[in-house]
């Protein structure tokens, strides 16, 4: 008699965990962003005597890679702009003189598309706190859409927003529907270095009082 089929148990692997993204940039990313920010300085904004500020990755339906970005001129005028970035085919000479051949590479080029002044900036609208939302509305004469890659990157966008408003616009920004201490830090977290440093000095004290408290052994 045949006896009955026992369903083996399952063998956890490696391979049942499902993979997440790092909570912090990894060093690469934060390498690669440098040097977009160089690339985008150096191409499109020192040209135009502008000193690019922030950007961020957002998600558009047209190809290729596009960046919110916002700047500052040397008369203090304080812009935002969409940049696409695509890369296009050049061909360059080899070092070899014979036979004179060319190697292709792929360089960035990088496309202002639309333009507007934060000072006609009348509201940012993050759409919900609540939840995980990368998306957020900038109110212009029209309202326009925008998807950052994520929403630590929304939040940044908007904190230099509110900094450059507040320093060459003389005005708050009008925010609505945003996490207000992800956007105004308390001054703890604004000074937390100051905080670390305060915090070590204080470690170190405790340890000396402690070991001052301690009894001395006597020798017999």
């Amino acid at each position: 008699m045949l006896s009955p089929h026992k369903p083996q148990p399952h063998t956890f692997t490696l391979s049942d965990q499902k993979e997440t993204p790092p909570p912090f940039p990894t060093t690469r990313v934060l390498v690669m962003s440098s040097l977009q920010r160089e690339e985008m300085q150096r191409v499109l904004f020192r040209p135009a005597k502008q000193r690019l500020v922030e950007f961020i990755e957002i998600e558009e339906p047209s190809h290729g890679r596009h960046f919110l970005c916002v700047s500052v001129s040397k008369n203090k005028v304080v812009q935002l702009c969409i940049v696409a970035c695509q890369g296009k085919k050049s061909a360059l000479k080899s070092g070899s003189k014979k036979p004179k051949t060319k190697r292709s590479s792929i360089q960035d080029c990088y496309t202002r598309k639309e333009t507007w002044s934060l000072q006609d900036l009348t509201l940012v609208d993050g759409r919900d706190p609540d939840v995980d939302d990368p998306c957020f509305l900038l109110h212009f004469d029209k309202v326009r859409t925008v998807k950052a890659v994520n929403s630590s990157a929304k939040y940044s966008f908007v904190r230099a927003l509110v900094a450059l408003s507040d320093q060459y616009c003389q005005k708050s920004l009008n925010l609505r529907n945003f996490d207000w201490p992800y956007i105004k830090p308390t001054s703890f977290y604004s000074n937390r270095g100051d905080c670390m440093v305060l915090s070590q000095i204080c470690f170190y004290a405790f340890n000396l009082v402690c070991l001052s408290m301690c009894p001395v052994p006597l020798d017999a």
